[in-house]
């Protein structure tokens, strides 16, 4: 039987990534992503503002695509707003949508300023494919085309908010608004349920 401590076997291999790093590194991917597209930001610059070596970011994350997509859904981070119960979850993501810009609004800058990536392109689409249609629609209980709905509608709402500076939507949070955006994800989710339950009461 090996007699091998665990800091003897990290030393035959690669040593651990401390943590803090590699948060460090992944803000700053946040940070340049949020500002420039997936093409005209570099790994080095990132590097740079995360005090690091480029290779210590590869050694972090592999490649700059695995980068970018954690970049994504670190901003993002669309389980936090799954972690309420499914009848508080149309509150959570109508007041976040909302609030005061901060981490999520530079997700989605990420995401507008990549979208028409070929490269990042495919890493958007699998993130809200995954992490935020699929997820959403198992929390919910709904079909994945109606938690497709609520997300573009969400999406939109933030987008036309505070991207394009839409000014018949820009009540804060706590209004009619978010009154509404609250009603439109409710029903959007029981049409998706009456529909199913209308579909096979009519089953013969």
């Amino acid at each position: 039987m090996s007699t091998e401590t665990v800091a003897q076997k990290r030393r035959r291999g690669r040593p651990p990534v401390a943590n803090d790093t590699r948060e460090r590194i992944l803000e700053a991917a946040i940070e340049h992503f949020s500002r420039r597209s997936y093409e005209e930001t570099g790994l080095r610059e990132i590097a740079s503002a995360a005090r690091v070596d480029v290779a210590y970011v590869h050694r972090c994350f592999g490649s700059k695509k695995r980068l970018f997509a954690e970049a994504v859904s670190a901003a993002v981070k669309p389980k936090e707003l799954l972690e309420e119960s499914p009848d508080k979850i149309p509150g959570t993501l109508a007041w976040d949508v909302l609030a005061t810009r901060g981490t999520r609004a530079k997700g989605l800058d990420i995401i507008l300023n990549s979208i028409a990536s070929r490269e990042a392109g495919p890493i958007v689409r699998d993130f809200y494919a995954y992490e935020v249609v699929k997820s959403l629609a198992e929390k919910l209980g709904v079909p994945v085309m109606q938690a497709a709905v609520i997300a573009a509608l969400i999406t939109g709402v933030a987008t036309l908010r505070n991207v394009v500076g839409l000014a018949s939507l820009g009540e804060p949070e706590g209004g009619e608004l978010e009154r509404l955006l609250v009603h439109l994800i409710r029903e959007t989710a029981r049409g998706a349920n009456k529909a199913l339950e209308g579909g096979h009461s009519g089953e013969k």
